[in-house]
């Protein structure tokens, strides 16, 4: 695979990287990541996984960027309220790198559609909000054996994790919370959802590139109001009915 010479120089820093270099680029621009909910966790992971030069990036979102987005949900602008976000984020993303090519699903990810819509990809970043939404990506990427990077944020703290195969997010969260907390309700800061998507990006890129040691089975817990991280261990459930 023959980079052009604005590539060279687009990906200069990570060309150099030892961790990376001309095959981890190579890597890169070989893969389709679809990123699952262009929001407060997808749209900065998208951000840096285009500027990465990530081959083909698949957005998938039914929403339209709202005014209360635009406080975390930096790859829109004002200008594009009531837009789909996944037309607006295509927009940035390739006058971001040019050399990425978008592929936009303004439609919700569902039980139905899942597996198909996962099984054209190689990695899947999940950031949607919503349980079960979480679950039906997970089922599909187990069954169709891609990776997924998860990511979730709230109030003042998130959450990063890498699953393939066993342990799955579904040995993490057997059920769905009666009680599970939105960011319209109970809130969440801003910079979190650039610190969350980041931190997914950069495992996605692990992943792909075979840089490093990916959060694979593990979970990554950051608290913003503390500036504090750990990482624990996810077990994997004999009786989890998705890999067990």
């Amino acid at each position: 695979m023959i980079f052009s010479e604005d590539e060279v120089e687009r990906y200069a820093r990570h060309l150099v990287l030892s961790e990376v270099g001309g095959p981890g680029q190579q890597a890169l621009k070989r893969a389709r990541v679809l990123v699952v909910g262009v929001g407060g966790v997808g749209a900065p992971a998208a951000l840096y996984l285009a500027a990465a030069g990530v081959g083909a990036l698949g957005l998938i979102d039914d929403d339209v960027v709202g005014l209360s987005n635009l406080q975390r949900q930096i790859a829109f602008s004002t200008a594009e309220v009531g837009q789909a976000k996944v037309q607006a984020a295509s927009d940035r993303l390739t006058g971001l790198n040019p050399h990425v090519v978008i592929e936009t699903h303004a439609e919700r990810l569902t039980q139905a559609n899942a597996a198909e819509r996962i099984g054209a990809y190689d990695l899947v970043l999940d950031g949607t909000d919503d349980f079960q939404t979480r679950l039906w990506v997970n089922a599909a990427c187990v069954a169709t054996g891609r990776p997924l990077v998860s990511g979730a944020l709230g109030r003042w703290s998130g959450q990063v994790g890498v699953f393939v195969g066993r342990p799955c997010y579904r040995c993490l969260v057997p059920e769905i919370p009666p009680d599970a907390e939105t960011c319209a309700r109970v809130g969440v800061i801003g910079a979190l959802a650039g610190v969350i998507g980041s931190m997914a990006a950069l495992e996605a890129i692990k992943v792909l590139t075979g840089a490093g040691e990916a959060l694979t089975g593990r979970l990554l817990l950051y608290d913003g109001l503390k500036g504090v991280a750990r990482t624990v261990r996810v077990a994997a459930d004999p009786a989890c009915p998705v890999c067990g």
